[in-house]
């Protein structure tokens, strides 16, 4: 950039890289899903097009950036986990906000029509927004996705229960909504059984557990030649780093509605929160 007297407005600038040696999350929600949903008339409680449509948008954006090692979403919402050595945009957290909010919401309006053919896609057009939060420990990732994973089973059985009153209960929404304050996950489970006769264990997994994406590499590829052998030299060559970025691109991505709050996916699958090059190890 050619020096000039207006160059001292780039002092105003700030800086909002995020801490090394932290996990990223990427957090993407949806703008006014609700007006959204209620226009092109999705299925209550769930409708299985609106979330295989988020699903596709979601793996694209995986497949687009390597450095994104799990990502999960339900509803409208989908949080992209980069890994604790990443350097991608210098970690810059509106750069990573904003780049990933828009390629997502390029994704979900160009897949619409794949989804909804009959109900073209007319303004004010689907959007997201996002947010980055950084968090140091292995462990506090996975109780940020266990969070999230836990919320989707509550607000899904609540919502299943909801609808079920309303559209075969025949009660109105503040009806419905009344009787179900102070109401615990058994009585709603309750509820569904013996007026409904549905066993909410019963329900699609997509819908109970949202929807996990991740990188699956052969068994035999240890968990060190995936992110960077810890035992090496702390810092890779550009070499090593194109190496490592054509090997992610060249994965199996997988789309899977299964548990993360317990330890039996992790277990399975040590290399996705596996230290880099350089890293402690540290939980």
């Amino acid at each position: 950039m050619a020096n000039s007297s207006f160059q001292y407005v780039r002092n105003f600038e700030t800086s909002d890289s995020l801490a090394p040696s932290n996990w990223i999350v990427i957090r993407l929600d949806g703008r006014g899903f609700s007006k959204l949903t209620s226009k092109y008339s999705f299925t209550k409680p769930n409708d299985v097009r609106g979330l295989a449509l988020l699903n596709a948008a979601a793996l694209q954006v995986v497949k687009a950036f390597p450095d994104v090692v799990i990502a999960y979403g339900q509803s409208d919402e989908y949080s992209f986990v980069l890994h604790e050595g990443t350097s991608l945009f210098d970690r810059r957290a509106a750069k990573l906000a904003t780049t990933f909010a828009a390629t997502f919401t390029a994704e979900y309006c160009m897949l619409w029509s794949e989804y909804f053919p009959d109900q073209p896609l007319t303004r004010p057009w689907p959007s997201f927004d996002g947010r980055c939060v950084a968090y140091p420990k292995r462990r506090i990732l996975r109780d940020n996705l266990a969070w999230r994973q836990a919320d989707c089973h509550v607000n899904n059985l609540y919502n299943t229960t909801f609808w079920n009153l309303v559209q075969r209960g025949g009660m109105t929404q503040t009806d419905a909504e009344d009787s179900l304050k102070g109401s615990l996950s058994s009585d709603k489970n309750e509820i569904l059984f013996s007026r409904f006769g549905i066993n909410y264990n019963n329900e699609p997994e997509i819908c109970r557990k949202g929807t996990v994406i991740y990188r699956a590499y052969d068994s035999a590829l240890t968990t060190a030649s995936i992110n960077g052998d810890a035992t090496s030299s702390d810092v890779m060559s550009k070499t090593q780093m194109e190496k490592e970025r054509k090997r992610k691109l060249k994965a199996e991505v997988k789309v899977e509605h299964v548990d993360l709050i317990g330890d039996a996916f992790w277990d399975a699958r040590p290399y996705i929160l596996a230290p880099g090059r350089g890293d402690s190890g540290d939980e």
